[in-house]
């Protein structure tokens, strides 16, 4: 096998660091304006290196020392729960609703699917006001189960989408085999196919958890106390009428950020497996 030339290998990488800075830059700026002080953010131009970098917005966040971080605090709890919940109950819901699609043949099956597939895409302000109804009726709104309901609207057709293509991506010979063997179709599913679909659902419970933990306009209409805000809601209110604390926001998005970037770190390389084996199928 030929190797390719040096000039080319050279501009290759070279394009490769060229993109993973492009990416990085604006998480490095941010974690910069978490720890650099007022005065170093407002100098013009702009220094990447600060000239008075301290930590204690993270220190105010963690003692919860002012309102604006007791609510932070508060609303990271609620990011966590309500986001791992709905993401728990979707994959649940949704890896049967799959299954079935990937296998089954009825009636109306595209149709169906479709249909999930367009509640899906419908622009979230288009639902709003209907939701927001429906939360009031149930007496839902600002609770975290209220958030749990609606995040779990939109998380459970992604898990159809992902998952059916990942089922059809697994042999039926396997699951054949199995039914020989005297399994049910269920004890198929569970014995068979979900132990070989482990890449698959790890990769849709991270895509999932992160529409939950970045979701902002429910979040910010269906609630209002520390009782269910969540991070997106809580960074905004670093916002104020009459002035912006800049340092504040890029410490919500830093610590905002640690969830996600563990996750996709511990289980990286069931990730990768997981989104290339739909693209594989034949």
């Amino acid at each position: 096998m030929l190797r390719p030339p040096k000039s080319q290998q050279v501009a290759v990488y070279g394009f490769a660091v060229l993109a993973v800075a492009i990416a990085l830059a604006p998480f490095a700026w941010m974690v910069i304006s978490s720890v650099a002080s007022p005065a170093d953010l407002l100098k013009r131009p702009l220094h990447w290196i600060p000239d008075h970098a301290s930590l204690s917005r993270y220190r105010a966040v963690a003692s919860g020392s002012s309102d604006a971080a007791q609510t932070f605090g508060a609303a990271f709890v609620n990011s966590l729960v309500v986001a791992a919940v709905s993401v728990v109950i979707s994959l649940a819901a949704g890896i049967f609703g799959a299954y079935a699609f990937a296998r089954l043949r009825f009636r109306f099956r595209r149709s169906i699917m479709l249909l999930f597939l367009v509640t899906y895409m419908l622009p979230p302000i288009s639902i709003l006001i209907p939701l927001y109804l429906i939360e009031a009726r149930l007496q839902l709104l600002d609770t975290r189960a209220g958030l749990v309901l609606v995040y779990v609207s939109f998380i459970t057709p992604f898990v159809l989408w992902v998952m059916g293509n990942y089922f059809q991506s697994i042999p039926e010979d396997l699951e054949d085999a199995g039914r020989i063997d005297g399994l049910s179709r269920v004890g198929v599913l569970f014995r068979i196919v979900l132990p070989l679909s482990v890449p698959g659902l790890l990769s849709t419970a991270l895509l999932g958890f992160l529409l939950a933990w970045d979701e902002f306009l429910y979040a910010l209409i269906f609630t209002d106390t520390d009782a269910s805000k969540t991070i997106p809601v809580a960074i905004a209110e670093f916002t104020g009428r009459h002035a912006v604390d800049f340092g504040m926001i890029a410490t919500g998005g830093v610590l905002a950020s640690i969830p996600p970037v563990i996750i996709a770190l511990l289980f990286q390389r069931y990730i990768v497996g997981g989104l290339t084996a739909g693209a594989l199928k034949g």
